[in-house]
Formats: C-alpha cells, sequence, structure tokens
C-alpha cells in the first residue's frame, strides 16, 4: 500500500537535500550567482526526469529482466541499509565529495550534481520500490511523482540558500542531522527487506 507520509521520508532521508547544500557551495565555489543558480534549476530538472522515469518505467524494467518486485525490495532495502550505515558512521559525505571533486566549472549540473549525488542508485531504488507500492495506480504515481518534485523543489531551495543554511546549522550540526536521519532510513530498509520476505513466503 502506498503512503504519502513515508514516501516522503524515504526520499528525504535518501536524497538528503540538507547535506547536498555542503556539495553544491563546494561544486560552484568561486562561480557567480547568476550561474550557480542556472546550474541549481539545470540539476533539479534532471534529477527530476530521472527519478521519475525510474518510478514510471522501473516496474516495467523489472518485469522485462524477469525480477519480481519483492527480490527488487529485499535487494533495494539491503543497499538503502548500506547508505543508512554509511550516514550513521559519517562515510557517506567523504564518498560523496569524492565523487564530486573531479569536477569544476558549469558543466556539474548534470555530473556529479544531479547524477550521482541527487539521483543516485539509493533514490533510483527508492522510486522504484514506491512505484511498486502504488500498483500501477495513475492517481497514486501522480502523488509519488509529486512528492518527488516536492523533495527536489527543497534540493532547490537548499542550493539558493546553502552558505545560510551551512552558517545556521554548523558542522556539528550538519553531522548530527545527517546521523538522525541515517538511523531512520536503516529502519525504513529493514521494513523493505522485511515486506519482501513477507511477500516472497506468500507466493509459496
Amino acid at each position: 500500500m502506498f503512503d504519502l507520509i513515508p514516501a516522503f521520508v524515504t526520499l528525504f532521508v535518501v536524497i538528503d537535500p540538507i547535506g547536498l547544500g555542503p556539495m553544491f557551495l563546494g561544486l560552484t565555489a568561486g562561480l557567480p550567482p547568476r550561474t550557480k543558480r542556472k546550474i541549481s534549476l539545470e540539476a533539479c530538472f534532471i534529477a527530476l526526469l530521472v527519478l521519475a522515469g525510474s518510478a514510471l518505467f522501473g516496474d516495467w524494467l523489472l518485469n522485462a529482466l524477469g525480477i519480481g518486485l519483492a527480490a527488487f525490495r529485499i535487494a533495494g532495502g539491503l543497499l538503502l541499509f548500506a547508505i543508512a550505515f554509511e550516514m550513521v558512521f559519517e562515510r557517506r559525505h567523504q564518498r560523496k565529495a569524492g565523487e564530486a571533486s573531479p569536477q569544476a566549472g558549469t558543466h556539474v549540473a548534470a555530473f556529479p550534481l544531479a547524477i550521482p549525488l541527487m539521483a543516485g542508485p539509493g533514490a533510483i531504488t527508492a522510486c522504484v520500490l514506491l512505484a511498486g507500492r502504488t500498483g500501477g495506480n495513475p492517481a497514486l504515481l501522480a502523488m509519488l511523482i509529486g512528492v518527488i518534485a516536492v523533495i527536489l523543489g527543497i534540493c532547490l531551495v537548499v542550493f539558493l540558500t546553502s552558505g545560510l543554511l551551512e552558517r545556521l546549522l554548523g558542522v556539528r550540526g550538519l553531522i548530527v542531522f545527517g546521523r538522525l536521519l541515517g538511523v531512520l532510513l536503516a529502519a525504513l530498509a529493514v521494513q523493505y527487506v522485511v515486506d519482501g520476505i513477507m511477500a516472497l513466503e506468500g507466493h509459496h
């Protein structure tokens, strides 16, 4: 069953708009404000296309590959748990910083900002899992895409106010916030695995 609040929480934690603020600052350091705004808009638009496409066509792709949604839930839950582990033990931002560092200038919108920092494997997996819970209902799918758009809208706001946010929360605040979100994501990931196992048992 598809529920709006768990969908919002899952995507918020996986995409991590707050944590992307410092990444955006690092990637766009020294660029004029107008260029930063352009990069923000482009990155959010590209990420929206990728994640909405995953939600709409992910289930079709699984069927084409002969992969059951229950198996994908278990695999997806394990992947999300790995991301949660990185968040709790402060390894995710180190890895993301490594992914971001080779790029500079105005080309950062598509890579690495949109992909993989925003629409990475975890976010794509979460979109496919959440789309599977809609049962193919067009209204519920539209709601899911709306949730994706809202999260990416938050990303846009964070990018445009990233300097202010960093000063407001401080380094320690960002670390604490990230770890709390990591624990929450770990619980959601375990729930996905449990749902997948129960669905598999139901088929036997």
